[in-house]
């Protein structure tokens, strides 16, 4: 499964856990920041997601506690989970990297947005 590129968001998600712990709201609030409010998982999506992923043993459960009456389950990236996410980011980052040299903007995209390749108006 390793060999298929990732849906971005079980990417987010799994980034969501890699530097520490959380629970389901957290993971969402996560994703929606490292996302720029771009990706706003819905409850359904994102246990189904953690079930499957609990599944494929790249996340597992960290802790539970009870919290209002309500049982909150924590996760966290398991070892397989966190070489998962990291061949993923080297194979985003390869992609990227060719697409700029395509591009011609070998120098990458600085703070100011991508540089625009001569005889290209934006």
């Amino acid at each position: 499964m390793a060999d298929r590129p990732m849906q971005e968001p079980t990417l987010l998600l799994l980034t969501a856990l890699s530097d520490e712990p959380r629970h389901g709201y957290a993971i969402v609030q996560e994703v929606l920041a490292i996302s720029g409010g771009r990706v706003r998982l819905r409850t359904g999506t994102l246990y189904a997601a953690l079930d499957r992923l609990v599944q494929e043993e790249l996340i597992e459960v960290y802790c539970e506690e009870v919290v209002d009456g309500r049982l909150r389950r924590s996760y966290t990236l398991t070892g397989g989970g966190r070489v998962r996410l990291a061949a993923e980011a080297d194979r985003l980052r390869a992609v990227a990297s060719e697409a700029q040299r395509r591009l011609g903007l070998a120098g990458g995209f600085g703070t100011a947005g991508p540089s625009v390749p001569k005889g290209v108006t934006a």
